[in-house]
């Protein structure tokens, strides 16, 4: 029998699809940086989430926001008559804010040395 830590009964993860697509996300490279400068920032241009998270190219910065996009997790607004465009989370991307916050502070006590 799998021992469970600090769950109340036995979940096979294996097996829960929403479980994976959770953590499929999540774990893509860059998401979780995007994800927290959207939640620390607001909406933003292109070019200020660029500025935010210098070591990705623009052209994985792009996949990613269409990706987060297609999740319901980011939306993208066009501005008529005008060529700005902002991203920002939507309720379903807001609603990570608590997982975020956790995760800096597992982050701050088990990688507290960490270089950027």
């Amino acid at each position: 029998m799998k021992e469970s830590i600090g769950l109340r009964e036995q979940v096979d993860y294996f097996l829960c699809p929403k479980f994976e697509k959770t953590f499929s996300f999540l774990g893509k490279k860059w998401n979780g940086l995007i994800i927290d400068v959207l939640l620390q920032e607001g909406a933003l241009r292109f070019r200020e989430v660029a500025r935010q998270i210098p070591k990705c190219s623009d052209r994985v910065l792009v996949e990613r926001l269409r990706e987060l996009e297609e999740d319901g997790v980011v939306v993208r607004k066009e501005y008529p008559d005008s060529s700005l465009i902002e991203y920002s989370l939507t309720q379903q991307g807001k609603e990570l804010a608590p997982i975020m916050h956790e995760i800096h502070s597992w982050s701050e006590k088990w990688y507290p040395n960490a270089e950027r």
